[in-house]
């Protein structure tokens, strides 16, 4: 359904380390990165879509996070969901939901929500039972 999904940034480099350690932590592999536009993009390691990329907007204006709008990124049972929650606040996000049970989407959706440095809201999430 999704091709892919891109986040404009701010400070390339700040997003990049901080992404590609979310990334890494999901699983995800580095598809490119390009310092000259800036811009980089990550995938699954067993499909070439949907990708995630970050990147300055191509009209060169300020980013700016859209009202209403959030990426939600799956993660495995365990502890992902929190590890991935307290490197994004260590390191500049913004608290938007602690990590826990949302039953109210279902019985085991587990997920945490937080705002990157440029106020792109993220959430990270699991969608089955955690061990």
């Amino acid at each position: 359904m999704i091709s892919h999904i891109c986040i404009g940034v701010n400070d390339f480099e700040r997003a990049y380390k901080f992404y590609a350690t979310v990334m890494a932590e999901l699983g995800h592999i580095l598809k490119f990165c390009d310092d000259e536009k800036p811009w980089a993009a990550w995938m699954a390691p067993d499909a070439p879509r949907p990708l995630f990329l970050i990147g300055k907007p191509l009209d060169g204006d300020t980013a700016s996070a859209g009202n209403g709008q959030m990426v939600a990124l799956l993660a495995k049972p365990g502890h992902t969901v929190e590890r991935i929650y307290e490197y994004a606040i260590t390191n500049g996000a913004r608290d938007d939901g602690q990590p826990g049970l949302r039953p109210h989407y279902h019985a085991d959706y587990y997920g945490a929500y937080f705002c990157d440095a440029d106020g792109n809201k993220l959430c990270i999430c699991c969608h089955e039972p955690q061990v």
